[in-house]
């Protein structure tokens, strides 16, 4: 058993962990692993549940999430191992082996790490206690103060860790180590001036003067900027050493991790300075040779006023090796920074939007994510804004056409784009006058010079006649060439004529090393047919991903693996060169790959999409699960559903609908082969549990694939399918406002659900079925509807549910002139406690609470419950509630912080819908 606060808040067993359920539970537990083994006072529990004033059932409140907890702990065989939830008079402690708390053991872990001689071991020791952390502290739980205190002590011992690691990777001379550690976090947290400081030191030390004064500037306009204030005394004193080129004295142990920041760390700000350095750059291309004349055709091609440089060839030809070997030989040109994005303009499994595309540069460029916008249009033009006055590379990967292009061009005059593709893509020379860069295969010679880059010189030269026959044999095909070498490399005993007789019979050697496209699958083959078992399971098996990434628990799920297997397969995959590791644990096929995995075992094709649809359907849950804690599943699993092995765990609610929002392409493309293939059944399950996603992005372009869901439940003849997506569907073109075509699609979804008793549904239904009616006047039918959704949601023991008819019916009876009767039921919704409240729920009903007291002209009664209102939904983010709640204040108020506060939200709102 092991108790979790450096990350979400939570509690493994062998089992599996526990199910803590909602925030305040874990709230609880986290204040009683914090003083663990201390009685903990009601008092002190009620402020660490609550940041205001408790509500009177508070007591109550607490005693049943310890219950709750208790049994939990007991399913848990917590007595195994010493833990038990005590009551000691008006407190509670709980009793357990200190050792059992990750905090804990971080904490041990740091005190060792100091009481090491050798730097290596405490190098060990710092990174296994910075492993713990699988996230910010006290994750999922509700931070009233004393947990949000602890939370920041907390982080405070981490960055005192960062900076310790980074200190002891200098005394072993590895400042290039230093550098990136600190860096992630000086770029966190960049007003604290103690990592500034020692990444300058960390860069300075490892070669690399000019990035340390860049961001000595870089921290000296933020902290004047946002403080007022001038560098203290740590970094002027580094800056000061760097400017002089002297040497660094010893550096001490950074203060201990019990020692509080000298001050606070603000946000960052909204956007990092232009001269922040963003590098998306893969790596420079090993065993690189020749291209002479292509490199100095690259080159004049750059020069000129905003360049578009087109280099373009056949498949395997090694259009982006030039592309990235120019591109790290001129980095010194482009101290703006280095952007680099494939587009798989000619993968079978689709591209990447533009939008995602330009989401990843304006990350790199340093826009919070909730600053980009969601449109390609509106994100491309803050993209050219950014860039306007940089001198930025951007490199363009296998485009498939002029228009993706031309969305993603820089808007400065010194910036470059280099392209790839296989195509001309005229239309980009005629448009934006790009500049033509033809590729063609190697010479024999040159060949030759590839094969030694990779092999070694030595080896070559003990055979030049043998690598010049395997150069010719391979074609001038750089891919060729590199798999063929990779083979040799890894079979010292092997000689070059060897296998160079291997290829020599003409029958197979057409097939196997064309210059065509045809030359790529057979080069492949070399590789493939001497992998390990299982990595060639698991090889054979990704060509049957319908999507266009995977990580080991997609490989694992198309394998029929656990995901340690996969990703040891993968590891040896992409030490063969055949898959890519995009981002840490993110891999791709390039798309001829692809195809030739799919071919080596076509049979199993059936049975690796299904493993793939499931797993699709297992992690869609639980990051539904995630992102709205405690709902009912939207639906029971398919009768013949096979669970993964292991599924994917998320730490918060950002992270789910993080995952959601990456992976919607990858989640349509499985659609589109579960239809192909079927399985209907699946099908419709994965667009719906996007439901998170969808409420929160109702405007982004849901109903056709909502659509697809409706036809695939009506094709499986499921009523309780077809309730579900109807009562989705519908709600997202009553958003839209398609009011008619909402109706249409609602009317008979109550029905549907009676069918199957999904009361739950049923409800759901009605509620959305009465927002429609109501839209249109039809005020009876709606009120009917929400009293009936309300009841039924009481029998089935949902609050979440009830509170949402009750909010509706509230709304409905204010809109037919029934103010009191209004109040009443949104105070009765309101008293169904707060276990079930949300804040944007909470800000609806004091809205209509507020509204029916003006319609009872009782507006002193009524300014209170529209500032609560207002209140909760700016702190909730839900800047729709706050408007609506604002726009009633000033029907009444004149005030002209009111004013600002709507004008606010009300630009908010629109950038988001852009």
């Amino acid at each position: 058993m092991e108790f979790r606060l450096l990350g979400t808040v939570s509690v493994d067993t062998r089992r599996g962990p526990l199910p803590l359920g909602p925030a305040k539970r874990r709230s609880l537990l986290a204040a009683l692993l914090l003083s663990a083994n201390t009685p903990v006072s009601m008092g002190r529990l009620t402020a660490c549940l609550w940041d205001d004033e408790p509500p009177s059932q508070a007591r109550g409140v607490i005693q049943g999430h310890v219950s709750r907890l208790r049994a939990l702990l007991a399913e848990g065989d917590a007595e195994a191992y010493g833990v038990e939830l005590l009551t000691a008079g008006d407190a509670y402690a709980l009793r357990l082996p200190e050792t059992l708390v990750d905090a804990q053991r971080f904490e041990e872990l740091l005190t060792l790490a100091r009481e090491q001689r050798d730097p290596a071991d405490a190098v060990l020791m710092l990174g296994d206690a910075l492993a713990l952390w699988r996230g910010p502290a006290l994750g999922g739980a509700f931070a009233g103060p004393p947990l949000q205190a602890a939370a920041h002590s907390l982080e405070e011992s981490r960055l005192s860790a960062v900076e310790q690691l980074a200190v002891v990777y200098g005394r072993l001379g590895e400042h290039h180590r230093a550098a990136a550690v600190l860096r992630t976090e000086a770029v966190a947290h960049p007003l604290r001036e103690s990592l500034s400081a020692a990444l300058m030191t960390a860069l300075y030390q490892a070669g690399r003067q000019s990035e340390a004064l860049d961001w000595f500037h870089r921290t000296r306009r933020l902290l004047a900027d946002e403080l007022g204030i001038d560098p203290g005394r740590e970094l002027a004193d580094a800056y000061g050493l760097i400017l002089r080129g002297d040497p660094v004295p010893e550096l001490l142990v950074p203060r201990s991790a019990a020692e509080p920041a000298r001050l606070p760390v603000p946000p960052r700000p909204a956007l990092v300075p232009a001269e922040a350095h963003a590098d998306l750059l893969p790596r420079a291309p090993r065993g690189f040779h020749g291209r002479g004349a292509e490199l100095a055709a690259l080159g004049r091609a750059a020069a000129g006023e905003a360049p578009v440089c087109l280099v373009t060839g056949p498949a395997g030809v090694g259009k982006t090796a030039l592309a990235l070997w120019w591109a790290h030989r001129t980095a010194d040109a482009f101290p703006g920074g280095r952007l680099f994005a494939d587009l798989h303009g000619f993968s079978d499994t689709g591209e990447p939007s533009v939008t995602e595309v330009l989401r990843e540069f304006l990350l790199a460029l340093g826009v919070p994510p909730r600053r980009i916008p969601e449109s390609a249009p509106a994100a491309a033009a803050l993209f050219r804004t950014l860039t306007d006055r940089l001198r930025l590379l951007v490199v363009l990967d296998n485009a498939r056409d002029s228009a993706t292009v031309r969305a993603l061009l820089p808007g400065g005059a010194d910036c470059v784009t280099v392209v790839t593709s296989r195509h001309r893509l005229e239309g980009l020379i005629a448009s934006d006058a790009a500049r033509p860069v033809p590729l063609g295969t190697l010479d024999a010679q040159d060949g030759t010079a590839l094969l030694a880059g990779v092999l070694g010189e030595e080896r070559v030269l003990g055979e030049p006649v043998a690598a010049r026959r395997l150069a010719e044999l391979c074609g001038g095909l750089p891919l060729a060439l590199r798999v063929t070498a990779a083979r040799l490399a890894g079979r010292p005993q092997w000689t070059l004529a060897h296998l160079a007789d291997e290829l020599a019979d003409e029958r197979g050697r057409l097939a196997h090393l064309a210059v065509d496209d045809t030359g790529v699958p057979a080069a492949l083959r070399l590789t493939v047919q001497h992998l390990p078992g299982e990595a060639a399971l698991h090889f054979g098996r990704l060509g049957h991903h319908p999507g266009t990434h995977f990580d080991p628990y997609t490989a694992a799920a198309l394998s029929g693996t656990d995901p340690l297997a996969a990703a040891r397969a993968l590891e040896r995959l992409g030490a063969a060169h055949l898959v890519t590791e995009t981002a840490p644990g993110r891999w791709e096929l390039h798309d001829l790959v692809r195809l030739y995995a799919r071919d080596l075992d076509p049979a199993a094709g059936p049975q690796a999409l299904t493993g793939v649809l499931d797993h699709y359907i297992a992690t869609a849950l639980a990051a539904a699960e995630t992102a709205q804690p405690g709902g009912e599943p939207c639906f029971a699993l398919p009768a013949d559903f096979q669970r993964p092995s292991a599924v994917r765990d998320f730490a918060d609610r950002a992270e789910a609908m993080g995952w959601l929002a990456a992976e919607r392409e990858d989640l349509a493309r499985a659609v589109t082969a579960a239809r192909a293939a079927g399985l209907d059944d699946r099908a419709w399950r994965i667009i719906l549990l996007q439901w998170p996603q969808v409420v929160w992005r109702s405007r982004d372009n849901w109903v056709p694939l909502l659509y697809t869901a409706l036809e695939c439940a009506q094709a499986v003849a499921d009523p309780y399918a077809e309730s579900r997506v109807r009562t989705l569907l519908g709600w997202v073109l009553s958003e839209e406002g398609r009011l008619a075509d909402a109706l249409t699609l609602l009317e008979p979804s109550p029905a549907l659900a009676r069918r199957t008793a999904d009361r739950l549904g049923e409800a759901t239904a009605l509620i959305n079925l009465a927002v429609v009616q109501s839209a249109q006047g039809d005020l009876d039918a709606a009120l009917t509807n929400c009293a009936r959704a309300a009841t039924l949601a009481r029998d089935e023991g949902n609050p979440h549910t009830e509170m949402l008819a009750l909010l509706h019916l509230s709304r409905a009876h204010l809109t037919s002139g029934r103010p009191k009767e209004a109040l009443r039921v949104a105070r009765s919704a309101l008293d169904l406690g707060p276990e079930h409240e949300e804040a944007a729920r909470t800000s609806l009903l004091h809205t209509v609470c507020g509204e029916a007291h003006l319609a009872l002209g009782e507006e002193p009664e009524a300014i209170p419950l529209l500032e609560r209102a207002a209140d909760e939904a700016e702190s909730a983010g839900y800047d729709e509630g706050a408007v609506r709640a604002l726009e009633v204040l000033l029907r009444v108020s004149g005030h002209a912080d009111h004013r600002r506060r709507h004008e606010e939200a009300v630009r908010r709102l629109a950038a988001d819908n852009l």
